[in-house]
């Protein structure tokens, strides 16, 4: 919200020393984020003066259409005489008030104005547009053309409002009420303790019999809709420039002076209006649900399909507007413009000042992605009981600037509504804060505010209509704290108990990070948020379990509505990302949480803030919260060992991901057992099943491997990209993180080779498994080193794997038959159990 420091000044008596910087600093101690001030016109200089256009002459011979004009400045060039001119501008003609800056003068960005040759004349200054003036968009895209009546040679810095100070404020979403003037205006008022002239109090007549005919068919929707009818408008008026100017200020284009006029009304009250052309409205005016299907043509030229959620305005033939978020284009108001034949201005308008609901607004809003002014403050809350003071606001400014007459007919259809009030123990702030503030003080602030406080110890508190978003003792706790000063806290330091550092858990997963990133892999944080979709790139089936996901009511992105029961997703967006940025070999890695819905649903109670929540609160509040195991995943893709001098280096594959597997499984201390496996996004033949043993029962925990050819021209990604991802909290459970001293024997080691033949079928992994068992307590370790696979000298179908076994005895060194009979062993079972044949 912008907001000029001019415009607040009306509202509120500021000293007159006080500048943009002071005002900044008392907002921010007040709770609101003003991020930059603004000094329009601070490098301007003149003269800058009002001129009228006494005669052109069109040179010819040039690129583009040149123009010598001489305009009449009066006395401000210390002569009286004529100005001679050169301009490239078309959209002003003799006779007109231009804006015209004289030699010597400076423009906004040290832009130096001196007489000067061009296109064989010489040009003693600029006509100017808004641009060059630093006012922002006007429209034209061309010269600044002034009303007729503008005084020649007339300071143009004061008669523009060149010089102010910007004050630039970023709304939460819960302060809706400073999305306006007025609402600004009251914080700076209480900032400084100073009284505030109300915009919104003004004299409106009641509603009658013969205002516009208005029927609200929902009223949760709409609880209040004002209509006021101005009829008799000048087609000629146009907006004065200080309303230009001031909308200009705020971020707004002025359009035409009925629109110039509601958006002027909505910025200083913060309630939207919309103005119909009441000749486009056929028959009575409607607030009701879309059908489902119905069509409407928006003031921005797009025809849109409603949904039966949204809110529409209609007349006889259907809906004329989006509620609270923007008109039809059938209703639209219609400018004067002297150049088309034909064309009938607008000059008799319907005035709507409601009140919609915020959410109906909001989903509507970001459902056709259609967001505005007007949607941006219902979303955030609107003062219900401004709308009839805005809508007269809007009426007296239409009589006063485009010679209209007000009808005496006035509208208002209001649901019945109580206000709402909010018993606050009148210590309640003091325990919060831990700072003693007194009733007084509370008292005090609260009424600051606007609420109405009754009671002693035990307060009975209305909240004005202007802040919807006090809604509990808390937010109430919350305005005496942040009036009182933030910076008035007292900071005191936690003292947490001795002895306690980071939990098993904690020194687990950054052990695993430290583990994966030595292996040269990169950490990568991704957002929670997915898509359905991306279970059907992912091609899980459509019973997996990880497509059941926690959606969220309000999600950032309505294409990410859902939390994610993968890493996968995230990791491989930012693989696709790098790669498409020129890197391209590429490790990546993430721990995190993933969701998983509960079976039975719960709502969380919402925990007391002064005081420690008991363990039973904490409990309650996890039992509502969806299942979050921790995971961890890797992605890999292009070259693992780069190629040099050393060698021609090798790119990742399907084991990589099994080892960096086996890497978090050392970590955790848990054994991992890996078999042949099919699941989702893994190439069915290059997939790795990843299983640990808990309760005495085998458990899947993930899957490592290659990614399917499908899914990764579905998604985008490099060819051959591997993956793997694992439930961090099982192996937790199942592992052991005792460390383990490595053992040094002084006895040598025996080493026996064994080449095995076996059918192609066969996992290496269930010939390594019979070898260890068969060999018995003397094996030490086992590798599978060479895996070699000849139809001419195996047999069709068959494959060799070769093991290196390591025997060795803790009490003594081991003789060749004993070594030799611990290997025949390991044989005998893997014979016995594979069909393993000794090669050769």
């Amino acid at each position: 919200m912008r907001v000029p420091l001019s415009w607040l000044r009306e509202y509120v008596d500021l000293p007159a020393t006080e500048t943009g910087r002071d005002v900044q600093a008392k907002l921010i101690s007040a709770g609101l984020e003003v991020e930059t001030v603004e000094h329009l016109g601070a490098d301007l200089k003149g003269p800058l003066v009002v001129g009228q256009v006494l005669t052109i002459e069109e040179l010819e011979g040039f690129k583009k259409p040149i123009r010598f004009c001489t305009v009449d400045v009066g006395q401000a060039n210390g002569t009286g005489e004529p100005q001679e001119i050169v301009c490239g501008a078309r959209n002003f003609s003799v006779g007109d008030k231009v804006v015209v800056v004289l030699p010597g003068a400076t423009l906004p960005g040290g832009f130096s104005i001196s007489a000067r040759k061009t296109y064989g004349k010489v040009s003693h200054g600029m006509i100017c547009s808004s641009g060059e003036l630093g006012m922002g968009d006007d429209g034209t895209h061309g010269i600044i053309v002034l009303p007729p009546e503008t005084e020649v040679g007339k300071d143009a810095v004061e008669l523009l409002e060149l010089v102010d100070e910007v004050l630039d404020i970023a709304v939460t979403a819960n302060r809706g009420d400073c999305l306006s003037i007025r609402g600004v205006a009251r914080e700076t008022a209480i900032a400084y303790g100073l009284p505030l002239r109300d915009p919104a109090l003004l004299d409106v007549p009641g509603p009658n019999a013969f205002g516009y005919p208005v029927k609200v068919s929902d009223p949760a929707g709409c609880d209040r809709f004002t209509a006021r009818t101005v009829t008799g408008l000048s087609p000629e008026a146009r907006s004065p420039i200080w309303l230009q100017r001031r909308l200009q200020k705020v971020g707004m284009r002025p359009i035409s002076l009925a629109v110039d006029v509601t958006n002027y009304v909505m910025m200083e009250l913060g309630q939207p209006l919309h103005a119909y052309d009441r000749h486009q409205v056929q028959g009575t005016i409607g607030v009701r649900r879309a059908q489902e299907g119905e069509k409407i043509v928006t003031l921005d030229g797009v025809e849109r399909k409603l949904h039966a959620e949204d809110l529409v305005i209609t007349d006889d033939r259907g809906p004329i507007g989006l509620a609270g978020v923007m008109g039809g284009a059938d209703t639209e108001i219609a400018d004067h413009d002297p150049a088309e034949e034909g064309a009938a201005a607008t000059t008799d308008v319907i005035i709507e000042a409601a009140h919609f609901d915020q959410v109906s607004v909001a989903r509507t809003a970001r459902r056709h992605k259609l967001s505005s002014e007007a949607s941006r403050r219902f979303e955030r809350g609107v003062d219900p009981q401004a709308a009839s003071a805005a809508a007269q606001r809007t009426v007296d400014l239409l009589v006063l600037l485009a010679g209209g007459t007000a009808e005496a007919g006035v509208t208002e259809v209001i649901a019945p509504s109580a206000p709402h009030t909010i018993t606050l123990a009148a210590d309640h702030p003091d325990k919060v804060a831990g700072v003693t503030y007194g009733r007084e003080t509370v008292v005090r602030r609260l009424q600051e505010v606007g609420c109405d406080v009754y009671g002693q110890d035990e307060l009975i508190v209305t909240v004005p209509s202007w802040r919807p978003d006090l809604t509990d003792p808390n937010d109430l706790a919350e305005e005496v704290i942040r009036l009182e000063g933030y910076e008035n806290l007292p900071s005191t330091l936690p003292r947490p108990p001795a002895g306690r550092g980071l939990t098993g858990r904690q020194r687990l997963h950054r052990r695993i990070g430290r583990a994966l990133a030595g292996a040269g892999y990169v950490e990568a944080l991704n957002y929670p948020f997915v898509s359905e979709q991306v279970f059907d790139q992912l091609g899980l089936e459509a019973d997996d379990p990880a497509r059941r996901v926690v959606k969220l009511v309000n999600p950032l992105s309505d294409e990410e509505p859902a939390l994610r029961t993968s890493l996968l997703p995230g990791l491989l967006a930012a693989l696709r990302r790098n790669d498409g940025r020129g890197s391209h070999d590429l490790a990546l890695f993430e721990t995190g949480l993933v969701f998983q819905p509960r079976d039975a649903a719960r709502v969380a109670a919402n925990l007391p803030v002064d005081r420690r929540p008991s363990p039973d609160d904490i409990a309650a509040l996890n039992a509502a919260l969806p299942d979050q195991p921790r995971h961890v995943a890797v992605v890999l893709a292009g070259a693992r060992e780069q190629a040099g001098w050393w060698g021609k280096g090798r790119p990742a594959d399907w084991a990589d991901a099994v080892e960096a597997a086996r890497t978090v499984a050392r970590e955790a201390g848990a054994e991992l057992g890996i078999r042949k496996g099919q699941y989702g996004p893994w190439h069915p033949g290059r997939c790795a099943e990843l299983t640990v043993t808990v309760d005495g029962a085998e458990r899947v925990v993930g899957h490592a491997g290659e990614l399917h050819p499908r899914v990764l021209k579905t998604l985008g990604l490099p060819a051959r990209a591997c993956a793997m991802e694992l439930d961090l909290d099982v192996l937790e459970q199942v592992g052991d993180t005792v460390p383990q001293a490595p053992s040094i024997s002084t006895f040598p080691v025996a080493t026996q080779d064994v080449a095995l033949v076996v059918d192609a079928y066969v996992p290496a992994s269930d010939v390594e498994a019979a070898l260890r068992e068969g060999a018995g307590e003397l094996l030490e370790s086992i590798r599978l080193f060479d895996v070699y696979e000849n139809a001419e000298q195996l047999g069709e179908g068959r494959k060799s794997l070769a093991y290196a076994l390591r025997f060795r005895a803790d009490d003594r060194t081991l003789t060749v038959d004993e070594a030799s009979a611990a290997r025949e062993a390991a044989v005998a079972l893997a014979t016995d159990r594979t069909g393993a044949v000794l090669r050769g």
